[in-house]
């Protein structure tokens, strides 16, 4: 229990120095459930609890894609939310980050070979990270925030241009 609590502590410790590092305000989050059987979401919610406490490390969840910087995906694409994905990732600036939470969202899950599944959040949009498992834990799901953030910085710098004035 407390090797759980200590690396715990230690990934919230890693996320705030990131978080700091590579925005100038606090990481905004777009959550999108697209047919997920709400298991990740409830981890997803544990992570906003008093144990967890995202929020002091400067993440929030936003309403609006317009506001996020990340795209947090749970569930396998139903065929009647595919719509609403497409909006949604469309809605998000660049350079937009896209993380899939669980099996469902990584490959589609046991769902998959189902008529009403478009399949995994990947065969749909483009995706940086995975976050396996069903449904993952709380420290998975801040892990992979972690390696989000990377991919934020690697992103970032790669649309990064230089203009050269002449005079």
């Amino acid at each position: 229990m407390i090797a759980a609590d200590s690396d715990a502590a230690s990934l919230a410790a890693r996320l705030r120095e990131r978080i700091a590092r590579t925005f100038r305000h606090s990481l905004q989050i777009r959550h999108l459930d697209v047919g997920s059987s709400n298991g990740c979401d409830w981890e997803i919610n544990a992570l906003l609890n008093p144990v967890y406490d995202l929020q002091r490390f400067g993440i929030d969840f936003v309403a609006s894609p317009r506001h996020a910087d990340l795209l947090l995906v749970t569930g396998a694409v139903t065929r009647h939310l595919e719509p609403a994905l497409w909006a949604t990732y469309e809605a998000t600036p660049e350079p937009k980050l896209v993380v899939a939470v669980g099996a469902c969202a990584c490959s589609g899950g046991v769902v998959a070979d189902s008529y009403a599944i478009a399949g995994g959040v990947d065969r749909r949009i483009p995706v940086d990270v995975y976050i396996p498992g069903c449904p993952p834990r709380p420290q998975a799901i801040l892990h992979g925030l972690l390696l989000a953030l990377d991919r934020r910085q690697q992103k970032v710098h790669r649309t990064a241009r230089t203009v050269e004035l002449t005079g």
